[in-house]
């Protein structure tokens, strides 16, 4: 039977029976909103980047809310005996950053929403280095492959994660037990953009957009104000 949104059988399970296992253990949860995450269709999961423990976790919470998230890893990976073969039966999306065949992630995705899955977007293309650990300028990819492809862009915040595994830590920090926050916010709304070319002015204002929509909920979730012009990490 053919499961173009998801893994086999056997790569799910092993990948389920790990996972949620570890996670729970890992941390306590404060999960908001799954409700708001579409239970069928292609879209784009943009969520902000703290820690190397993001993918896990999230995909924890998206499983059990009834979505298989499809994420984008580093081609690297992919070469690494078993590694390899796993992350491929999990459907993961090589990227090759920093070389001209990086667009081939973009083309990858296109057709997996196209097929119907879930894929899980870092805008920032790697772990927020704002010193307060708000979301920073993103790249346009999620909004290419959005505009192009018409698919939702569903925001994503969490926090906690970064207390568990910070950015450059080589061991996690398991004690006391973090709490993993994850809270969702409606589609982002990039209707003004229909119609237009994606060239690189409207990309960078719709990928604005879309860091605004994660970072409203990242300050939902930590109760705070944001900074009133996110972090460049190009122009700092």
């Amino acid at each position: 039977m053919s499961r173009p949104t998801r893994p086999s059988r056997f790569w799910e399970t092993l990948a389920v029976i790990i996972v949620k296992p570890l996670s729970r253990l890992l941390v306590k949860r404060d999960w908001r909103h799954g409700e708001r995450i579409p239970r069928a269709g292609g879209m784009i999961i943009a969520t902000n980047h703290l820690s190397w423990t993001d993918p896990v976790l999230l995909s924890h919470f998206l499983y059990n809310n009834g979505r298989w998230p499809v994420v984008l890893a580093k081609s690297a990976l992919f070469k690494v005996p078993f590694l390899g073969k796993a992350v491929t039966g999990l459907l993961a999306i090589p990227v090759d950053r920093g070389t001209s065949e990086a667009a081939r992630s973009l083309r990858a995705s296109a057709q997996r929403l196209e097929d119907g899955c879930a894929i899980l977007f870092y805008p920032e293309g790697t772990c927020t280095r704002d010193p307060d650990l708000w979301p920073m300028v993103g790249k346009t990819g999620a909004a290419r492959l959005a505009l192009e492809s018409g698919a939702p862009v569903i925001p994503v915040a969490h926090w906690g994660a970064q207390e568990l595994l910070p950015y450059g830590a080589k061991k996690p920090r398991l004690f006391p037990r973090k709490t993993f926050h994850v809270t969702v916010g409606p589609p982002v709304d990039l209707s003004k953009y229909a119609g237009k070319q994606p060239h690189a002015g409207v990309l960078r204002e719709a990928t604005a957009d879309i860091m605004a929509a994660i970072t409203e909920q990242l300050a939902e979730l930590r109760g705070e104000k944001p900074p009133a012009t996110p972090y460049d990490p190009a122009g700092r």
